[in-house]
């Protein structure tokens, strides 16, 4: 025996063959559906949002920093600085070039000069001492 409970009138049914029943089973109204849709979908997008600046400030910000220092380091490079290129290779500055973006270098004892473009300056190796 099965028993449908209808909510408006709290009436009870059971059901018998061939016959229809006729139920009047409460619905639920828009405005309860929409308020808990909008409270979970605002809480999922606060959660996106929190998980994407933290990345933000994790991985690209330092990153950032880091890009920011080195050109830095590239573009204050001067003459009679001791460098380290991308390729390894270690040398002197001897001479700057800042139409073509370039620095003329000098290496090892045999005093062999190579033509090298600044973002190709892996590091300054000579520390200046800065004016206070």
């Amino acid at each position: 025996m099965v028993r449908i409970v209808s909510r408006p009138d709290k009436k009870c049914a059971i059901p018998q063959k061939g016959k229809s029943i006729d139920m009047n089973l409460s619905v639920l109204t828009t405005t309860d559906a929409a308020a808990g849709g909008w409270g979970s979908m605002l809480l999922m997008l606060v959660v996106y949002g929190g998980i994407i600046a933290a990345m933000y400030f994790i991985f690209f910000r330092p990153q950032n920093k880091k890009k920011k220092k080195e050109a830095e380091m590239r573009k204050n490079a001067q003459v009679g600085d001791e460098i380290t290129t991308i390729g390894g290779i270690c040398g002197r500055i001897i001479a700057v070039k800042d139409e073509t973006e370039s620095v003329i270098i000098e290496t090892g004892s045999d005093r062999a000069r190579l033509r090298i473009k600044r973002w190709a300056i892996g590091s300054v190796d000579t520390i200046h001492e800065e004016d206070a």
